[in-house]
């Protein structure tokens, strides 16, 4: 049996050596070590995410002691009350709550539910301001204050009737909505009063009855006013800089085929040398250094990560306003075109006075859109992300492939918007001219796929190196294809 013993205890002893080690904590204040004593038995698996994620186990002060290229935090002085404890429950449930709507009195402490980038500026100010001037965090005004989109938004939700020979369609109900296309651009959180619910262990408890909840959508406007939500990429509880930087976080909202990246992620060659070695990466590191701690760049690679050579030279500064590196609008409607100035896109105005970037012909909205000079110092800011791998000719003949598509991509849409123009002035299909929704016909619906899922999904895969999507993948097979088919049935409504 001695044998086996030792074989046995010599096993033991490699899962222990190969086991990730538990973090060490921090010091708990009162009022979380208060929320820890009850939430350990009613929501366990809440408590285990926070032990399991890094502010449980550092103190602010720790955090300000990390030299600055390494630190997490970017506050210059966090308050006294908050500087020793770890981050916890209480230090985000109970901050300002004289802002929030949804405070409300819980176990001896005025807690509110929902936490807002406000609370979080606390230890990460710049971040915070960074994001609200990101288009993300207006996603959901930029969605609700557009007509068009919102046109669109019904006519996708809507539930449709058949009655006779003729469908009918009912507006959406607002719980379809929350979980159709706000559950990305965010809902509104509001309070309409208060409901009491019984615990099994806890008796009957008093909570705010919110609208709009759950949601972690990007643009979510918040009971504090704030908007945004910082879980959406750092999930609760644990809030990990690993889960942020992975493509499968960017993947609940970026999958497609109107916003394909995720897919054109999964065909593309970083994607491949992700899904095959990124066990191997450190995930976790900050700051981020190409071909040392990741081999292939994820979304936050490009688009936010500090990132810095061998020496530790800065290639790419940390930014949470994600289109810092991005010069061209590859998601629009209808066509490409520069990044807008300001992230409130639901304030441009077309030449023909629509809520719109382009009008139907291409014409840009320039007067809202960034000029050549902001477009080159994104484009060269982007340049030095890909140049950390890759040489400069490999680099301009990337973007000038994607230039191309871009412009293959709008001709092909400006083609089919022709049809579409051709339709309605014929009264084959009644348009905007008509007082009508440009969504609702067969043609129409023909024709926004044009623009939301094939145009997009070439340029997204020329942008991304994802080529098989940008060809018989939702690709130009099918651009060609839609305008055939648009050609067609004119000529068939013509003849009857």
């Amino acid at each position: 049996m001695r044998p086996l013993l030792c074989l046995l205890a010599c096993l033991c002893l490699l899962v222990l050596l190969s086991a990730p080690a538990a973090r060490a904590g921090a010091p708990i204040s009162e009022a979380t070590q208060a929320c820890l004593d009850c939430h350990n038995e009613a929501t366990p698996g809440i408590v285990a995410d926070w032990k399991r994620g890094r502010m449980s186990s550092k103190t602010p002060a720790q955090a300000l002691k990390e030299p600055e290229a390494a630190r997490r935090v970017s506050a210059k002085s966090i308050p006294a009350k908050l500087m020793k404890v770890a981050v916890g429950c209480a230090e985000c449930h109970t901050l300002n709550p004289k802002t929030h709507a949804d405070t409300f009195e819980h176990g001896d402490a005025q807690v509110h539910v929902v936490v807002s980038p406000k609370d979080c500026a606390t230890c990460h100010p710049t971040e915070e301001k960074q994001y609200g001037k990101n288009l993300m965090a207006h996603a959901r005004g930029n969605l609700i204050n557009n007509p068009i989109y919102m046109n669109l938004a019904d006519q996708v939700n809507g539930v449709m009737s058949v009655k006779g020979r003729k469908v009918a369609m009912a507006k959406p109900h607002p719980a379809s909505e929350a979980e159709s296309c706000l559950y990305c651009h965010g809902t509104e959180v509001k309070v309409l009063g208060k409901v009491t619910r019984e615990d099994p262990n806890f008796g009957e408890m008093s909570f705010p009855k919110l609208s709009g909840w759950p949601n972690r959508g990007v643009g979510r406007k918040n009971p504090d006013n704030s908007l945004g939500s910082c879980s959406a990429c750092h999930t609760r509880h644990q809030f990990a800089i690993e889960m942020a930087r992975s493509p499968y976080t960017c993947s609940e909202c970026h999958k497609g085929p109107d916003v394909p990246v995720y897919k054109v992620y999964q065909v593309s060659k970083h994607g491949n040398i992700f899904y095959a070695m990124h066990k191997q990466w450190d995930m976790a590191k900050v700051p981020w250094t190409p071909g040392k701690d990741f081999s292939a760049p994820t979304c936050a690679a490009c688009h936010a990560s500090l990132l810095v050579d061998a020496a530790g030279n800065q290639i790419a500064a940390r930014s949470h306003q994600m289109t810092d590196r991005i010069w061209v609008r590859l998601l629009g409607l209808i066509y490409s075109h520069p990044m807008p100035k300001e992230p409130e896109t639901w304030k441009i105005k077309n030449a023909g006075g629509v809520t719109l970037a382009t009008t139907l012909g291409g014409q840009p909205a320039s007067k809202f859109l960034i000029g050549p000079a902001e477009q080159a110092k994104r484009k060269a800011a982007m340049a030095k992300v890909c140049g950390s791998c890759h040489s400069q000719g490999w680099v301009q003949g990337q973007f000038a492939r994607l230039e191309q598509s871009n412009k293959d991509a709008d001709a092909m849409v400006l083609a089919a918007t022709r049809l579409m123009q051709e339709a309605w002035d014929q009264g084959l299909a009644s348009g905007p001219a008509q007082g009508k929704s440009p969504f609702d016909e067969f043609i129409e619906r023909v024709w926004t796929q044009q623009w939301l899922f094939y145009a997009n999904s070439t340029r997204f895969a020329s942008a991304m190196m994802g080529a098989d999507m940008g060809v018989f993948d939702q690709g130009r097979w099918e651009l060609g294809k839609t305008v055939l088919q648009m050609h067609d049935w004119i000529k068939i409504r013509q003849k009857k």
